[in-house]
């Protein structure tokens, strides 16, 4: 069967705020693949990922028309032992789901938006659109920017819901010291459980006023340091992030992390935030010196995603 690779995905900077319209940049995770294939149904896991195909199958048809989705070429290949291969850990934060909803795309969406170097605006938020809608499936809502990421395999920089485009990060400096890296709870998390509380959080007055008023304007300073390169700058605002997110997201942070979170805020020597909704999977991290850091966290499976 011939299908694509997709990657994981890195949401740098956006989790829950661009749900309420603020900046946000995610990033290809090329450690971690999938693709579809075709195998033997008596094979545990792969029976698991087509039954679960079969279930994504259901909801497509409910809620796509068949002038959209070829579902003749979906359910022939779905009796023929349809799954998806993935090395993309789930309930992780870097887009187990949306790798699957872009290659389904790819492979069975009639008159897709390919993927090509003079793609525009208009058809990225359109993809977006398309995707939002098929991972919803998977969280219950979706902002589409998970498989818009895997799809296009290129850095995404979103300025608002409306506002998306690929964009260019900065250039890394393997001799520099500064970087971002991921630490691992080695546990799964619900993302749709998750939204779910933001969501009922979001109704409190309170909490809706100081998200809005601090965490959107953290994130979208930490979005334009990252792009101009202002690193020290980014860690003033990356600290203001993680700051907040551990006094008022404590459900979405694993408790084994609560120690080393708050060391890293009393230290100054790093700073974390959550890598996608949270609750278990990996944490991001920040520090303006990566390899003294590593030293510190290496017992939490340390890999390092970018450095400068």
């Amino acid at each position: 069967m011939d299908s694509p690779l997709f990657f994981a995905k890195i949401l740098l900077f956006g989790e829950y705020g661009i749900i309420k319209n603020s900046k946000g940049i995610s990033i290809p995770f090329d450690l971690f693949s999938g693709a579809l294939k075709l195998g033997d149904l008596n094979n545990n896991e792969i029976n698991q990922s087509n039954l679960e195909i079969k279930k994504f199958n259901h909801y497509l048809k409910q809620n796509f028309q068949e002038n959209e989705i070829n579902f003749d070429f979906i359910d022939k290949d779905l009796q023929n032992g349809l799954y998806f291969k993935s090395s993309i850990p789930t309930g992780y934060g870097v887009g187990s789901s949306g790798s699957l909803v872009a290659a389904i795309y790819e492979k069975y969406f009639i008159n897709i938006i390919k993927n090509e170097i003079n793609i525009n605006s208009n058809q990225i938020f359109h993809l977006k659109q398309i995707f939002s809608k098929m991972e919803s499936f998977f969280h219950g809502t979706s902002s589409g920017f998970d498989p818009l990421n895997s799809y296009l395999s290129s850095p995404i920089l979103i300025n608002s819901k409306k506002d998306v485009k690929t964009t260019l990060i900065p250039n890394q400096n393997n001799n520099g010291k500064i970087g971002f890296f991921l630490i691992d709870s080695e546990e799964s998390s619900d993302t749709s459980i998750l939204v779910k509380q933001f969501q009922k959080n979001m109704k409190y007055s309170d909490f809706k006023n100081i998200f809005q008023n601090e965490f959107i304007s953290y994130t979208n300073s930490c979005v334009q340091d990252f792009l101009d390169s202002n690193f020290n700058s980014l860690s003033i605002n990356f600290k203001k992030l993680s700051r907040f997110t551990f006094d008022n997201f404590k459900m979405m942070i694993p408790n084994k992390f609560d120690l080393i979170w708050e060391n890293g805020l009393k230290s100054n020597k790093y700073y974390l935030k959550l890598c996608g909704s949270g609750g278990g999977g990996y944490i991001l991290g920040f520090s303006l010196n990566i390899d003294e850091v590593k030293e510190q966290l290496l017992a939490f499976n340390f890999q390092e995603i970018l450095r400068y």
